[in-house]
């Protein structure tokens, strides 16, 4: 989310005040966990997608950059489309099996 969109912490909308203070600290970048503690879940997923198949890789926690670098591996890997945000990579497709197997070669945890 860009910082032009991002909710205020008081709730603010709109001030007409000149001399209202603006400055809020700006929330910490979440540090991407090394691959041995990164705990993936892998499924399959048809639900408000007109019944087509998506591979959903979930339980990334990191940055957005890291993710998406994971997700472009995961979809140049399937030859297929897809994204990658929100601690979730959206694979267009069944490649459960294969996204499994890579994800545990490159040293990533997956759970149940």
């Amino acid at each position: 989310m860009s910082n032009k969109n991002k909710p205020r912490p008081d709730g603010l909308v709109y001030s007409t005040n000149n001399d209202y203070y603006n400055d809020f600290p700006e929330e910490a970048a979440a540090e991407t966990l090394p691959k041995e503690k990164q705990k993936l879940r892998v499924k399959l997923d048809s639900k408000q997608r007109a019944g087509k198949v998506v591979t959903l890789v979930e339980g990334f926690i990191g940055t957005a950059d890291d993710l998406e670098a994971l997700g472009k591996q995961l979809k140049t890997k399937c030859g297929a489309g897809g994204s990658a945000k929100e601690g979730l990579i959206l694979i267009q497709g069944d490649y459960k099996d294969k996204v499994i197997a890579w994800l545990k070669d490159w040293g990533y945890i997956m759970t149940k």
